[in-house]
């Protein structure tokens, strides 16, 4: 399923699926009301609440246009910081050390293991809303295309073997950042977490429709313009070493996201670097997951 959360002429915030042709979201208020209201609670519900869901896509009752809906981000306010990860495509790794932006090597441009950060909450938008590029007062507006899994059956120490059975679904997110500030603090956490640094969307594909993710590719693009291509499988870190990573010493929860990293193409990776600017667009599409797209005011 290709789930999300949305807003239609009533104001109210709902979640439902996408239905089959694309054109329209079954309301899942209507067609299971027994339903959470909220991505999260419905994540948190297991295999029972997914089978219902299931059933409500299925029977298809009640249907609002795609057209009428403002689809929001899949999960709009995460109850713990994103967790990301950083330099985990090697070209990326190579490109970021040689950028002159990058404060936190220790030598070797590749990591010997993952690097963690966090992503604020708050900075959460969805598909459409406007990347603020006056909040970042350096004028270094930079972006990374990324695909998320998402928590579905929380844990602590799981093994890589045990990994995808703890996978809910995957989501596309756009880790924006400044990156003089990212710089000049030496740290990740305030050049990424600017109010509206991470868009994140337009669904949330639960992990059965998207089958193989490493077999999924990335395509991201600023005003139509490619910049960066890769696969899952190109990851340095795997989906299931990054699983086992986090659920080391920590529980991981269900409705946890994790963004796994970026390839190369950045701004900071052309000479000069290539930032945002107003008026700039920025889309990424993943194979089965869609197209997430902003533009920058």
């Amino acid at each position: 399923m290709r789930l999300v959360t949305f807003s239609s002429g009533d104001g109210g915030v709902r979640i439902g699926a996408l239905s089959g042709d694309g054109a329209g979201i079954v309301d899942f208020a209507a067609d299971a009301p027994d339903l959470p209201r909220d991505m999260t609670e419905l994540i948190e519900g297991g295999d029972g609440a997914l089978a219902m869901a299931r059933d409500a896509e299925g029977a298809a009752k009640s249907v609002v246009a795609l057209c009428d809906a403002t689809l929001l981000a899949p999960i709009p306010r995460p109850r713990r910081n994103i967790f990301c990860v950083g330099k985990n495509y090697y070209d990326h790794a190579e490109e970021f050390a040689q950028s002159g932006f990058d404060k936190s090597s220790s030598g070797s441009a590749v990591p010997d293991e993952p690097i963690i950060f966090t992503k604020a909450t708050t900075s959460v938008i969805g598909p459409g809303v406007a990347i603020q590029s006056d909040l970042d007062p350096t004028d270094s507006l930079d972006y990374e295309g990324e695909i998320a899994f998402v928590i579905g059956k929380a844990g602590r120490g799981i093994t890589k073997a045990e990994a995808y059975g703890h996978i809910f679904g995957y989501t596309i997110i756009n880790d924006v950042t400044a990156r003089t500030v990212q710089r000049k603090h030496a740290q990740w956490f305030l050049g990424k977490s600017m109010d509206g640094f991470c868009p994140m969307g337009p669904y949330l594909v639960t992990a059965d429709e998207v089958g193989d993710v490493t077999a999924i590719n990335l395509t991201t693009r600023v005003n139509g313009e490619v910049r960066q291509e890769a696969s899952v499988s190109d990851l340095i870190f795997d989906i299931p070493t990054l699983v086992e990573c986090l659920s080391l010493g920590m529980t991981l929860e269900a409705g946890d996201i994790v963004s796994t990293g970026t390839p190369a193409g950045v701004g900071i990776g052309f000479k000069p670097p290539r930032f945002l600017k107003p008026g700039d667009r920025v889309a990424i599409a993943f194979d089965r997951l869609g197209v997430l797209e902003n533009p920058v005011a």
